[in-house]
This record gives structure tokens, C-alpha cells and sequence, in this order.
């Protein structure tokens, strides 16, 4: 399997809840072993490694419990890697690693030379067999989760005074040797931390499903699938999955006048009459007049055929054609439009090659007000509507240069 893609990750944290595994003073070796866990489960994903957390708080979990969550995250898949985290005790010092009868030492060594480099002392990788049946693993963690490949990784001694240093202070860096080493074994590019914040992920809760989870961030299952490279539409609580980045979708809101119906306002919208309904979680097609609705902001990007306009307060499709000189039936056919109302934030499409953009004088505009609005001087507006005073006339129409 070395240099090629692995199917997933298992995270496991050691003891917890009621189990504090080694004791030293006021170190209990399952605060490290949660730390270290959560630690490797963030760094994988970081990564794009697929990787299921047994469990990411202080938990009690039972024996059986941990091996269900274990052997489900990727369906006993021989291509998936679990990595138990301890911490040890005994007086010794420095890091060791036990793997499993099943599997050569090759992942195993790459991880404690890592650690090794990270600062710690390098102890020995082994195998370790059950006393009454030595064709077996010692460790249950190891020996219940075949055919996964299974390490247990001892990080240092809680009762060794240097150790203790090191795991206060240095921990999370013997983490990432291990990080480093599945990354190299598995064939996935490995980057330092704090160069992969850029992607997105998902912690699954119960209750969800991929479906559910696809809709929630505006994706599909099949991408989902694709991106944690999921076999299967089974997924496990606490299993973390990368998420297509994708921008999320801005919302107006539209009210509801004479003559709508679901259908026209979602062709309006560019969506589906279904997704309408379920935005604005309606279970029926009836609308009524001054209903607001929730509704997509439509992306309207200028070209070279037309130019875009924003609907303000005050305005109205015949004030608009009168300032572009465009007639109100070309808007309506332009802009796909059902009804002649418009909502403030509204985008309309002005054709370029038709249309002179002008101005109507309302009541308390000045030159010096219109010619501020548009970014201009008074002189260039005189200029170029051939005016020779300042005065002005409601309903006089202006060419803005």
C-alpha cells in the first residue's frame, strides 16, 4: 500500500470519561490522548484525508463501543489506517510504537522518526502478542479492527520528569510526525500547519445523512462522495468530511403582487418552483398579494451588448426607460419580467447600443445635485444638455455625459 491513496483515517483517544489511563501527580493520561486526537483529526482533514474521530470529547465509551465505531467508520476497508493515542507509564522515556502482527513496520517506523525529529527520544517500534495465544495482537484496539492497518502510538512517559516537559509543551508536535508520516505513506501531499484553512468541513451529528448534509451546504451527495472519497452513503457520528467550497448563495427578499404564481417567480429567479417552495418552506402553490418571499440574488454581470441598473426608491419601469431612453416593452422582454413592480436592489439589464442615460428633474434637484450624483461637474452637464443658466424644470430630461 505504500504510495498509494488510503481509504481513511481512524482517530482513536485513549481511556476518557471514568478511565483516566496513567495517572502522575495531576496529569491523567487521557487529557493528553484527547488532545492528541482531536489535534490529528483536525490536521488530517486540513490535509484531505479522509478521517473518522472515535470520539472528540471526554467520553465514556465502552470496549464494545469503541470497536463498533472502529470497524463501521469504513466498513472494514484493509485500505483504512487506525491510530490509537496513549500515553505511557513505567519510568521509561520517549516514544514508542506497537503495530499490528498483520502489517510490515513500515508506516510505523516512518511515524517514530518523525516524532524523533519533532524532539522527542526514540524508544522502538514493536509487535506484541497475547500471552495466551501469541498468534494474536496483545492490544484489543489492534487486534479487534482487522484487516485495518492498526498503530498504537505511546507518545512518552507521564511519570518520566523530562517526558512530562515534552507532553506539556510539545505534544501536538509529535502529533503532526504522525500526521506527516500517513500523509507520505498515503501518497497525499503534505503541507506544514496553518497552509490548509482555505478548506471546508463538516463534523457529522446524529441524525444526518449525506443527503441532509448536501443540502445544508448547497452541494450534491455524489460530490460529497467524490471529495472524502466515500464508498458507501454510510457515514458515522463524528466522522469529519471535507465540503466543496463553494460561495454561499445571497438572498433578497420579493413581495408577492397581483398576478404571481410560484412558477413565474422562480423563472424569474432562475430556480426550480420546488426549491422555491423549500426555501421559503411552503406546502402549498397559493400566494397572496404583500407575501414576501424569499428569493436568490440574481448575479447579473455587465457585457458589451448592456449595462446593469439597480432599482432605487422612487423608481418605476416607465422612469427608467425615460432615463435610458429605452421603451418599457424592451425592459420587460430584456430583464424576463412577469409584472411591471419593482423591489429596491432590483438588477435590470439596459441595452448599451440603443440607449442615451439620462435624467429626470424631480422636485429639489439643482444641477449642482444631479451633477454630484453622478460624479461629474456642473459645467459638463450644462455642456453637454447645451444649457446656458442653472435653472431647471420638473419632468426636464438631462443627458448625463
Amino acid at each position: 500500500m505504500n504510495g498509494k491513496k488510503i481509504t481513511g483515517v481512524v482517530v482513536d483517544s485513549g481511556h476518557g470519561g471514568s478511565d483516566p489511563g496513567a495517572v502522575s501527580g495531576n496529569l491523567r493520561e487521557k487529557d493528553f490522548t484527547l488532545q492528541a486526537a482531536n489535534y490529528m483529526t483536525k490536521r488530517l482533514q486540513e490535509l484531505g484525508i479522509p478521517v473518522v474521530a472515535i470520539k472528540t470529547t471526554d467520553e465514556d465509551i465502552s470496549r464494545t463501543e469503541r470497536l463498533r465505531r472502529a470497524n463501521e467508520a469504513f466498513n472494514g476497508d484493509p485500505n483504512a489506517i487506525l491510530i490509537s493515542n496513549h500515553i505511557n507509564s513505567g519510568g521509561g522515556e520517549g516514544a514508542e510504537i506497537i503495530y499490528a502482527l498483520r502489517n510490515d513496520d513500515t508506516l510505523a517506523s516512518m511515524a517514530l522518526e518523525n516524532i524523533g525529529d519533532a524532539g522527542q527520544e526514540m524508544r522502538k517500534i514493536y509487535q506484541r502478542r497475547l500471552p495466551e495465544n501469541p498468534s494474536k495482537d496483545y492490544y484489543y484496539i489492534i487486534r479487534e479492527t482487522d484487516p485495518m492497518q492498526s498503530l498504537l502510538v505511546e507518545y512518552g512517559f507521564i511519570d518520566n520528569s523530562a517526558d512530562q516537559q515534552k507532553l506539556k509543551n510539545n505534544l501536538t508536535d509529535y502529533v503532526e510526525g504522525v500526521v506527516k508520516a500517513i500523509a507520505d505513506y498515503g501518497g497525499y501531499e503534505y503541507t506544514p500547519p496553518g497552509m490548509n484553512e482555505s478548506k471546508n468541513t463538516y463534523t457529522v451529528v446524529k441524525g444526518d445523512t449525506l443527503s441532509s448534509i448536501a443540502n445544508k451546504f448547497n452541494t450534491t451527495v455524489r460530490e460529497l462522495k467524490e471529495l472524502n472519497r466515500l464508498n458507501s452513503d454510510i457515514i458515522q457520528v463524528g466522522q469529519v468530511l471535507l465540503i466543496p467550497t463553494i460561495t454561499p448563495p445571497i438572498y433578497r427578499t420579493y413581495t408577492v403582487v397581483k398576478g404571481d404564481t410560484l412558477y413565474g417567480i422562480a423563472s424569474k429567479y432562475d430556480i426550480s418552483v420546488d426549491e422555491l417552495k423549500r426555501l421559503n418552506n411552503l406546502t402549498s402553490n397559493t400566494l397572496y398579494i404583500g407575501q414576501q418571499l424569499k428569493v436568490p440574488e440574481k448575479d447579473i454581470e455587465e457585457s458589451e451588448e448592456y449595462e446593469i441598473y439597480t432599482v432605487v426608491k422612487g423608481d418605476s419601469l416607465w422612469l427608467i426607460s425615460q432615463k435610458y431612453d429605452v421603451p418599457v416593452d424592451d425592459l420587460i422582454e430584456l430583464n424576463n419580467l412577469e409584472t411591471v413592480n419593482l423591489q429596491i436592489g432590483d438588477k435590470l439589464k439596459i441595452p448599451k447600443s440603443t440607449s442615451k442615460k439620462t435624467y429626470i428633474v424631480k422636485k429639489g434637484d439643482s444641477l449642482w445635485s444631479i451633477a454630484k450624483d453622478y460624479n461629474i461637474s456642473v459645467e459638463e452637464l450644462k455642456l453637454a444638455n447645451n444649457l446656458t443658466s442653472n435653472l431647471l424644470s420638473i419632468g426636464q430630461k438631462l443627458i448625463i455625459p
